[in-house]
């Protein structure tokens, strides 16, 4: 049996996870021009996976008992590009420290197979950490 506590972070991922996939592809849809067009198509895929991975947290939250979230976060799409990739490199950022705390709390739980999901996610993230990171380098 695993604690509330744990089950919560999980829906705050799930949250989070399902801000920035709705988040990520408002941004994709919404630039254009030469800035845009360069990251445009990533975005798009970034958002599809980030809804692969509201669906594997979920999957994961009701086999342990849980219900999951359907409430994202607040969804921030952006003015300007400088702009959208500075708040999507923070909402990486969080999400890096959101996901070091689940898998810490896993371990405090036995829960092996959560920590292991979190760990594979947690490498995905910092790869769109330093994408994101990278661009912004670039403006």
């Amino acid at each position: 049996m695993v604690s509330q506590e744990f089950l919560e972070l999980l829906n705050k991922a799930i949250a989070r996870e399902l801000q920035v996939s709705i988040q990520y592809m408002w941004q994709h849809v919404q630039w254009k021009g030469v800035k845009g067009f360069a990251v445009q198509e990533e975005l798009k895929k970034i958002a599809v996976t980030e809804m692969k991975h509201t669906e594997a947290i979920a999957e994961r939250l009701v086999y342990l008992g849980g219900k999951p979230t359907t409430k994202p976060e607040p969804i921030f799409a952006g003015e300007t590009l400088r702009e959208m990739i500075e708040r999507d490199k923070l909402d990486e950022e969080n999400a890096l420290m959101l996901y070091k705390q689940i898998i810490q709390a896993a371990n405090n739980e036995r829960g092996i197979t959560t920590a292991e999901l979190f760990r594979k996610t947690l490498g995905e993230e910092e790869e769109r950490h330093d994408f994101f990171k990278s661009l912004l380098e670039e403006l």
